[in-house]
């Protein structure tokens, strides 16, 4: 019975560090994804963008910080500590949610301007059909607060997902020395988000080593987040989205 309880309670521990291990893991990922295309120019006082860009950044990054600092406080049991900081999180997440959106816009804008309209309009399908998703996600795991297990794993897919502008910036650096100039194809997209899936992957072995199989969150919200990924592809060429796109450009006046 002590063996069974020694066991149960090693393995909670051992879950708590798991994911402090994995929101060190995408402040990593966000931080040196960018680092070539975007803190890298800044430091060096040769990235220029419209001020969006830059709140966008800040909070991008201070929400992956968030994320740490509040799964290091569930790792070292003071979940109470957690819970307070809790209504902070969802107002950052609510401000970063709604900057996407606006720099979308001073970025379609801005194309708009130098000519590569439809090009900007069919690669902005890549954020902004994964914004509903993102949204959903974390909405769904603020409802899902009193029951941990839900919650902290619709978190990590919610991370996960989060983490492909990053990745992208890394293939960016490392193939696109030749690319044409304007936006690229949505396609160019599939790559850097399979990568990051591989977070999520981690976290599925994680799960299956100590529950015996993955959690519903991670099968259903993976294969969710997957095809949404996969037929962003093909649906930024239809006229559909083209128009709603134009709707959305529209909004910026």
């Amino acid at each position: 019975m002590n063996a069974t309880v020694a066991l149960e309670s090693g393995l909670r521990v051992e879950g708590r560090y798991f994911y402090l291990w994995m929101a060190g893991a995408f402040v990593l990922v966000a931080f040196g994804g960018f680092s070539p295309t975007y803190w890298a120019p800044m430091a060096a006082g040769t990235f220029h963008a419209p001020p969006i860009v830059h709140i966008h950044g800040t909070l991008m990054f201070t929400w992956t910080c968030y994320f740490f600092a509040q799964t290091a406080l569930v790792a070292t049991g003071r979940t109470m500590d957690h819970r307070s900081w809790g209504l902070a999180g969802i107002s950052l997440f609510s401000i970063l949610a709604f900057s996407i959106l606006v720099g979308e816009q001073a970025v379609l804008k801005r194309d708009e301007a130098l000519g590569f309209g439809d090009a900007a309009r069919r690669f902005a399908a890549v954020t902004l059909c994964a914004w509903p998703f993102m949204v959903t996600v974390f909405a769904l795991a603020i409802i899902k607060i009193r029951r941990p297990q839900v919650h902290k794993r619709l978190m990590v897919l919610l991370m996960t997902g989060m983490m492909t502008p990053a990745i992208a910036r890394v293939f960016l650096t490392l193939f696109a020395g030749g690319a044409p100039p304007g936006p690229p194809p949505p396609f160019v997209s599939m790559p850097p988000a399979l990568v990051a899936d591989l977070l999520l992957v981690a976290a599925m072995v994680h799960d299956w080593r100590t529950r015996g199989k993955p959690h519903s969150v991670y099968v259903i919200g993976g294969a969710a987040l997957l095809a949404q990924q996969v037929l962003t592809v093909p649906f930024a060429g239809t006229q559909t989205w083209m128009g709603l796109a134009k709707a959305f450009e529209t909004l910026a006046g």
